[in-house]
C-alpha cells in the first residue's frame, strides 16, 4: 500500500479537518512523500555499457519522514557507530515523557526537545561523574522517538551507554562492572526534577496533574551493537513501513503493528484524514537533530576516543565505505553509468 496514494487521496480532507494543526512543515513531508521517485524530483539518465540500454530514472526525494528514502543513510550510520564500540558491557537506557506532558510537547517541539536532550544528558552525566557511582566522564549516543507502536504521540529518548568512562583527574579508564550501571528509580527522580525547572524557566504553563513518579528504563544490551542496530530502524525512515498499511477502504485506512507487552500483532483503524494528522505530528522542526553524541563519543572527542580504545586494546577494523545502489540495466542486469541529470518540477497528484 503506497503512503503516497493515500496522501494524494486524504490531502484535502485533512487541509479541512485539521488545518489549525498543520504546519508548512508537515505540509513540506507530505509533497515529498508523494513526489518521491517521481520526475518532480529530478532525473537521471541512465545507460548501460553492455546492451547500450538506456532510459530517465527518477530520483528519491531523501526527506526522513518518507518510508522510501535514506536507507543508505541507516547503514552509513551503523558503520560509523560499530567504529566507536568498546569491548565494555552496554547499556540501553530509555526516557520517557509522562502522558500529561505530551499535549505541550506536541505544541512546543522544538523548545521540549531540545530541553529532552539537555536534561536527560545532564542527568546522565552527573551519575557517571558521581564517585559513589562511577566516577568518571562517560559517554553516550541519544536518540529521540516520538511515537508509541501505534503511532500515538509518545516522545522518549534512548540512550546508548558503554559500561565505563574516563577518569581525567588520574587519567585512567574506569570500567562498570556487572549487569547494573544506574538505578532507574533514582535516574527518574533527577530528570523528573530537572525538566520542571527547565519548563518553568522557559514560562510555559505546567499542567496541574503531573505525575510525581516518572519512567525511566535501564537495561543490559550485551554488546551494544544489537541496540545500534535496532534504533538505526527508526532514524531515516518514517514512523511506519509501507508493507504495515493493510487496507484503504472507504475512507478508512488501516494499518497493523506488534504489541510491546505480548508480541501480538494487532491491527488500528482511522478516517484516513485523521491516520495522516498521526502522521505527521511525528515530522521533527526543520533542521533538528533526532540523533546526538556525547562525551568521548561526540565528534569533537575523535582523539580521546582513539586513546581509549587503543588502553582497552580495541582491534579497529577498517569498514570500506559503502557504494550507493546502482541501477541495473532491466534487460541483461549489469550496472547502468549515469550521463546526465534534469528537473521538470512538475508535481504528481
Amino acid at each position: 500500500m503506497k503512503l503516497s496514494s493515500i496522501i494524494n487521496q486524504y490531502k484535502d480532507l485533512f487541509a479541512k479537518k485539521h488545518g489549525d494543526f498543520a504546519l508548512p512543515g508537515h505540509l513540506k513531508a507530505m509533497d515529498a512523500i508523494c513526489n518521491c521517485r517521481t520526475p518532480a524530483v529530478g532525473e537521471l539518465y541512465v545507460g548501460c555499457p553492455d546492451c547500450n540500454h538506456v532510459e530517465w530514472k527518477p530520483l528519491s526525494c531523501g526527506h526522513r519522514s518518507c518510508p522510501q528514502c535514506q536507507n543508505h543513510e541507516a547503514s552509513q550510520w551503523i558503520d560509523r557507530q560499530q567504529r566507536k564500540l568498546l569491548p565494555v558491557p552496554y547499556f540501553l537506557i530509555t526516557f520517557t515523557l509522562p502522558y500529561e506532558l505530551r499535549s505541550l510537547a506536541l505544541y512546543n517541539q522544538r523548545l521540549i526537545f531540545s530541553l529532552l536532550f539537555l536534561c536527560v544528558s545532564s542527568t546522565l552525566k552527573d551519575f557517571g561523574l558521581n564517585p559513589k557511582k562511577l566516577g568518571a566522564q562517560i559517554g553516550m549516543t541519544m536518540i529521540l522517538h516520538t511515537n508509541s507502536r501505534k503511532l500515538d504521540f509518545h516522545p522518549h529518548i534512548h540512550v546508548v551507554v558503554p559500561g565505563g568512562g574516563i577518569d581525567k583527574r588520574r587519567r585512567q579508564w574506569k570500567k562498570k562492572k556487572g549487569k547494573f550501571l544506574f538505578h532507574h528509580k533514582a535516574l527518574a527522580k533527577v530528570f523528573r526534577a530537572r525538566f520542571l525547572k527547565g519548563l518553568n524557566n522557559s514560562k510555559l504553563t505546567i499542567p496541574g496533574q503531573v505525575p510525581k513518579e516518572w519512567v525511566v528504563d535501564c537495561s543490559h544490551t550485551g554488546n551494544g551493537i544489537n541496540a545500534l542496530k535496532y534504533l538505526s530502524r527508526y532514524l531515516y525512515r518514517g514512523v511506519i513501513s509501507e508493507k504495515n498499511i493493510t487496507a484503504n477502504r472507504n475512507g478508512m485506512v488501516t494499518f497493523k503493528y506488534i504489541e510491546s507487552k505480548t508480541g501480538n500483532t494487532l491491527s488500528r483503524t482511522l478516517k484516513g484524514e485523521d491516520f495522516l494528522k498521526l502522521l505527521m505530528q511525528h515530522v521533527l522542526p526543520k533542521g533538528f537533530r533526532r540523533v546526538r553524541d556525547y562525551g568521548f563519543l561526540h565528534s569533537n572527542a575523535k582523539k580521546l576516543l582513539f586513546l581509549v580504545q587503543l588502553i582497552l586494546y580495541v582491534k579497529i577494523k577498517e569498514i570500506e565505505q559503502r557504494p550507493r545502489p546502482v541501477f541495473k540495466c532491466p534487460c541483461c542486469k549489469s550496472p547502468m553509468t549515469v550521463f546526465g541529470f534534469r528537473y521538470t518540477g512538475e508535481k504528481s497528484g
